[in-house]
């Protein structure tokens, strides 16, 4: 087989290709063994009826038409092993010569992988949480150790932060025909907590029992919808309507080594607020690697100024709308009630997946270029190392892991995916971290010292 690759414009290259007589006679003879097997000729079993015999009943011409049918996908793989032609869409296949004799010859014009620029890499900078730990966090976490044991009372006085308010509450889109809306009866809401929009919370800071509060708020537009068009974004109004039937107040234990010894696992308060202060510097450190990683891909792949294919951009935004199906099924709903429930049109939602797809897209390109740039390999001992994870994740031997890649033709795509988390691991080593304030965050601080506890859950002061 001679092949022959040619750079088009774009992103685009043709790949000649030329199979001689002598090669492609081996399709050929299986075509016939097939065809031998699925036709009936008096006088012959199944698949013994010779070659002439099929000839002449059925035509050179429809075996050899089948022959090139069958064999071409083959041919074409081949060729792109050859020339290590990262194709990212089907082919557009030609075939040029051999139809009716001779070599058989084809052209396959390939959309291919683009190599982009970031110029500026080397300067970047992101901003993170910082991973220090602040004594309003650690009381933070405390009084929320205290809620659980608190007690709820009621009180004679207008509400007030923190208070929890039996509600009902009732919510109608402005442009709801019926104007039912949907009701909430008997909701222990707590205030400022922000649940159904912080309108609620300005409207129910001071309202007395036996209150009705009638009042209409905007919904912000969905994130993601794209500039320019008005009706996506476009702000929703919802019309609240809000009956005060109760407000309490949460009573908080005190603070004692009995109460520590009773909500946990130590005797003393100290011993508690040790704990808590480990751990929750331990959840600091976790979240601020977790934004380090995630927004120095963002800010290398803002540094792409070429448009993403759109080949590439769809399979992402299939895979991510198979992947909520996905999820939507494990929770027992359909993408009907979800788009209800969210408020999003199917174009909508449609509209979001393409721009957080083509993100996506980018920063796969711009890993490339940078491991390019940087000479950044997926060496063999890293490769293992991801089919040993692999191989435990799925309960089964490394080795098996290997040959169901290999066999699924995916070793490529695992060294590629390898080498792009080496290019990550390169971009978080040298790209500049300030914290909100500006101040240089040194990486020593994102280091886990040893006997590492489990982290708490994120404070209200982290999650912000």
């Amino acid at each position: 087989m001679e092949t022959v690759v040619e750079p088009l414009e774009g992103n685009k290259i043709k790949l000649s290709v030329t199979i001689d007589e002598a090669e492609f006679e081996k399709a050929l003879a299986a075509t016939y063994r097939k065809i031998a097997k699925e036709v009936r000729i008096p006088g012959f079993r199944p698949g013994k009826a010779p070659r002439r015999i099929l000839e002449a009943r059925l035509g050179k011409e429809a075996a050899r038409a089948e022959a090139i049918r069958g064999s071409l996908p083959g041919y074409y793989s081949e060729a792109i092993k050859e020339h290590d032609v990262d194709a990212i869409a089907p082919p557009e296949i030609d075939i040029t010569g051999g139809e009716l004799d001779g070599p058989i010859s084809f052209d396959a014009i390939i959309e291919v992988r683009p190599q982009v620029q970031i110029a500026g890499y080397g300067g970047l900078r992101v901003t993170i949480p910082s991973p220090e730990l602040t004594d309003d966090e650690v009381q933070t976490q405390l009084d929320r150790l205290r809620t659980n044991f608190g007690e709820l009372r009621p009180v004679d006085r207008p509400a007030e932060d923190k208070d929890h308010l039996t509600i009902d509450l009732t919510l109608t889109r402005w442009d709801d025909e019926d104007g039912q809306g949907r009701t909430n009866e008997d909701l222990l809401y707590e205030l400022g907590s922000g649940s159904f929009g912080k309108e609620l919370d300005e409207h129910l800071a001071g309202a007395n029992v036996g209150d009705h509060l009638h009042f209409t708020a905007d919904v912000p537009a969905l994130a993601g919808q794209a500039d320019g068009d008005d009706e996506l974004a476009a702000p929703r109004q919802l019309i609240y309507d809000v009956d005060v039937k109760e407000v309490k107040e949460m009573i908080l234990p005190e603070v004692t080594d009995d109460w520590a010894s009773e909500a946990s696992e130590f005797d003393t308060v100290e011993e508690l607020m040790a704990d808590i202060d480990k751990r929750l510097r331990v959840t600091k450190r976790a979240q601020a690697k977790a934004a380090l990683r995630t927004q120095a891909v963002d800010a290398v792949a803002d540094l792409v100024q070429e448009d993403p294919p759109e080949a590439l951009v769809d399979q992402e935004v299939s895979s991510r709308a198979q992947d909520l199906e996905s999820m939507l099924r494990q929770q027992g709903l359909s993408l009907g009630q979800y788009l209800t429930a969210t408020g999003r049109s199917q174009q909508q939602l449609l509209d979001e997946l393409k721009v957080q797809g083509a993100q996506t897209v980018k920063a796969d390109l711009a890993l490339r270029a940078l491991a390019d740039l940087e000479g950044i390999e997926a060496d063999e001992a890293a490769v293992d190392a991801e089919i040993g994870l692999l191989a435990e994740r799925f309960g089964i031997t490394p080795g098996d892991v290997r040959h169901q890649l290999e066999d699924a033709d995916q070793m490529a795509a695992l060294r590629s995916d390898v080498r792009k988390t080496k290019a990550i691991d390169w971009l978080v080593g040298h790209i500049e971290v300030v914290d909100p304030e500006g101040q240089t965050i040194d990486r020593a601080q994102l280091e886990d010292p040893p006997d590492t506890p489990t982290p708490l859950a994120p404070v209200a002061a982290a999650e912000a």
